[in-house]
C-alpha cells in the first residue's frame, strides 16, 4: 500500500504549528502582559521564566514554514503574497522581541526602550498571526494556480477578531505559565489577569466560531452535517470544561492545571480549524493533493524531517526538563 505522502506531509506541517502556538504562545503571553507589571523585579523574573526556551520555540515557526515551501509549493505561492503585510509584519516584531531578551539586560539608560520592544514585539506578532489567520479562514482569492486578490484583502472585520481572539488567548497562557513557575506576589497578580484573560479568550472563542461557518458554504455543510456535527455539540462542552478548571485551578491555588486547560482551549480550536480546512490547505481553492510537490521530493525530505522532528522534540523536552519548576527571583538566567 503506497504512502500518501501529501496528507503525510500536511500532518507534519498541523503538528508544527500546533506545537509552535502553544509553545511560543505563552512565550508572547508573557510579552504581551509586560505593561500590567511595572517592578522591574517582576519583569526580570517574567523574562527568566522563558529565557532558557524562548529561542527553541521558534524551531516550530520555521519547521511549519520551511516544510510549507519545501512541500507545498503552490500552497506557498498562493498564500504569501496575500499575506505579505502581516506576516512581514510579524517577523518584524518577533526581531525586535528576540533582541529586546539581550539588550534589555546590557544597558541601564534604555531599558524602558526595550521593554516596550518585548512588549511591543509580543503583541504586535500575536495579532498579526491571528489576522493572518483570520485571512486564511476567510479564504484567498485563487485563479490559474496564483494569487488574484488585492493588497489589503487580508484586512476585515473577521481577520481583527482572530486577531484580538488569539492576543487575548496568547495573554491567557502567559498568566498560567506565570501562576505554575512564578511565586509570592507575582503569581497572585497573574492569577488575577489569567482570569480576566479566561473571560475575554471564551467570549473571543465564542464569536469566532459563531462566525466562520457563515464565511463559505463549504464551512456551513461541514460543521451542520453528520458525523463532523458531533463535534459542533462537543466544543462547546470541551470548552466549557476547560474554561472551568481554569477557573476552579485559579481559586483553589492549583499551579499547573489552569495551564494545560489553557492549552486545551487551543487544541480544541485548531481542531476545529482542521475541520474546517481539511481537504484544502489553501481554504477552498487548493487542496493538499494539488499543492503537494512531487512524491520523490516529498519522499526525501519525510526521511531527513523523520530524524529532524525527533530529535527537536527530544531538546525541547529536556530544555523544559532541565528548567522546570518555580523561578527563584534571586537568580537569573542571564
Amino acid at each position: 500500500m503506497a504512502l500518501d505522502l501529501p496528507f503525510i506531509w500536511a500532518a507534519l506541517i498541523a503538528f508544527a504549528v500546533l506545537a509552535y502556538v502553544v509553545l511560543d504562545g505563552f512565550d508572547l503571553g508573557i510579552g504581551i502582559l509586560f505593561p500590567f507589571f511595572r517592578e522591574k523585579r517582576d519583569r526580570d523574573v517574567m523574562m527568566n521564566s522563558v529565557a532558557p526556551v524562548w529561542d527553541g520555540n521558534e524551531t516550530w515557526l520555521v519547521l511549519g514554514g520551511g516544510g510549507l515551501l519545501a512541500v507545498f509549493p503552490l500552497a506557498y505561492a498562493t498564500i504569501l503574497p496575500a499575506l505579505y503585510a502581516p506576516i512581514i509584519a510579524m517577523l518584524l516584531a518577533l526581531i525586535f522581541r528576540g533582541v529586546a531578551f539581550e539588550y534589555r539586560w546590557r544597558t541601564k539608560k534604555a531599558e524602558r526602550l526595550w521593554d516596550w520592544a518585548f512588549a511591543g514585539g509580543s503583541s504586535v506578532a500575536a495579532l498579526m498571526q491571528g489576522i493572518a489567520l483570520g485571512a486564511l479562514v476567510q479564504g484567498i482569492d485563487v485563479q490559474n494556480r496564483a494569487y488574484a486578490g488585492g493588497w489589503w484583502d487580508w484586512l476585515t472585520p473577521f481577520s481583527l477578531l482572530t486577531g484580538l481572539a488569539l492576543l487575548v488567548g496568547y495573554a491567557l497562557l502567559g498568566a498560567t505559565w506565570l501562576v505554575m513557575r512564578t511565586t509570592g506576589e507575582l503569581a497572585e497578580r497573574a492569577r488575577h489577569y489569567a482570569l480576566l484573560a479566561a473571560i475575554a479568550t471564551i467570549a473571543a472563542m465564542g464569536a469566532v466560531s459563531l462566525w466562520t461557518p457563515f464565511l463559505k458554504p463549504d464551512y456551513l455543510d461541514r460543521w451542520f452535517r453528520y458525523p463532523t456535527a458531533l463535534y459542533t455539540v462537543l466544543v462547546p462542552l470541551m470548552v466549557i470544561g476547560c474554561f472551568l478548571v481554569i477557573v476552579n485551578g485559579l481559586q483553589n491555588k492549583h499551579d499547573t492545571r489552569p495551564f494545560l486547560a489553557a492549552l486545551g482551549l487551543f487544541v480544541i480550536a485548531y481542531i476545529g480549524i482542521g475541520i474546517s480546512f481539511y481537504p484544502y490547505i489553501v481554504p477552498t481553492s487548493v487542496t493538499i493533493w494539488e499543492a503537494a510537490g512531487p512524491d520523490e521530493s516529498l519522499l526525501f525530505l519525510l526521511i531527513g524531517a523523520a530524524v529532524l522532528i525527533p530529535a527537536i522534540l527530544a531538546y525541547t523536552a529536556y530544555a523544559y526538563w532541565v528548567f522546570r519548576g518555580k523561578i527563584d527571583p534571586e537568580e537569573g538566567y542571564h
